[in-house]
């Protein structure tokens, strides 16, 4: 059994082109359904045997979405084998995914938004870096991953374009405005370690996803801020003042990266309720 999961996650790395993360989700995933079924062959599971599957994921109290997840996995690995001939009929078709509330993303106002930038002290050289990363992050939208992947050279100073490596390894280019440029170039006016890597921390290397959400959270206590707030509430933050402010669904999503239309529609639903809140505020028969 575990050579048809290297297969799989072979497929995963050279045809599906998936981040490491992703592949490392869907091996955690598969390894704790291949030590379920022990020493049964992968012809002999069945639908039934998948069902026992999720009655034991169900019993250990997952959240549905993780639930999901899991699942997702499984409904991948038993189309693969199918598809590449290992096994006869595919078991997992049949599978249902526990229903999920759509879940409305949390996001700043402009001028908390504005605050948040602003926190860092630019009195020292972290205080400068962390001013940049707020200013990019806001600017562009762009993801955590896609932040501390950025190289010098990635960025237009003039252009007014970086390029980025998102999801799946796949590049984009998204405008990038002159306020988060300027903090971009004081920043690295005053660094004295000479690298190609754009943000640093302290010893001179790439910064972390954990690094850059701790310095958001920083600066979210600095300014006096209760709400839950990380780096992803910024891209929120990003998409969401964008339609407010009349962006087109379609150019939101080419900016924020998403493969469908469908993942960018759930800014909609803020949106909306801003338009329902100014209308009943303004319509006199509202």
């Amino acid at each position: 059994m575990n050579r048809y999961l290297d297969k799989f996650i072979s497929y995963l790395e050279i045809e599906k082109n998936y981040s490491p993360h992703t592949i490392l989700n869907y091996r955690i995933d598969l390894e704790d359904f291949l030590q379920f079924i022990g020493q049964t062959p992968v012809e002999k599971v069945d639908y039934l045997f998948l069902r026992r599957f999720l009655a034991r994921l169900r019993a250990k109290h997952y959240r549905p979405r993780t639930l999901t997840r899991k699942l997702s996995s499984l409904r991948s690995f038993f189309k693969f084998l199918h598809r590449e001939g290992f096994i006869c009929e595919n078991p997992a078709v049949l599978l249902m995914s526990p229903k999920l509330d759509k879940m409305l993303p949390k996001f700043l106002s402009e001028d908390e938004m504005a605050k948040l930038i602003e926190a860092p002290s630019l009195e020292k050289i972290s205080g400068k870096r962390d001013r940049a990363i707020l200013e990019t992050l806001y600017s562009t939208g762009m993801r955590v991953s896609e932040l501390v992947g950025l190289n010098i050279n990635n960025v237009d100073l003039i252009g007014n374009i970086t390029k980025v490596s998102g999801k799946g390894k796949k590049e984009r280019l998204i405008p990038i405005g002159d306020k988060a440029l300027d903090a971009i170039r004081n920043y690295l006016k005053d660094r004295k370690q000479k690298s190609n890597t754009l943000f640093l921390n302290k010893n001179g290397t790439r910064l972390s996803d954990r690094s850059v959400r701790n310095i958001v959270n920083k600066h979210i206590m600095t300014v006096g801020m209760t709400a839950n707030v990380s780096p992803h509430v910024v891209r929120h933050s990003f998409a969401t003042h964008l339609l407010n402010r009349g962006a087109d669904l379609r150019s939101v999503q080419e900016l924020l990266g998403h493969v469908n239309l469908s993942t960018t529609q759930i800014y909609t639903h803020v949106t909306t309720d801003r338009l329902k809140a100014v209308y009943n505020k303004a319509h006199p028969r509202a």
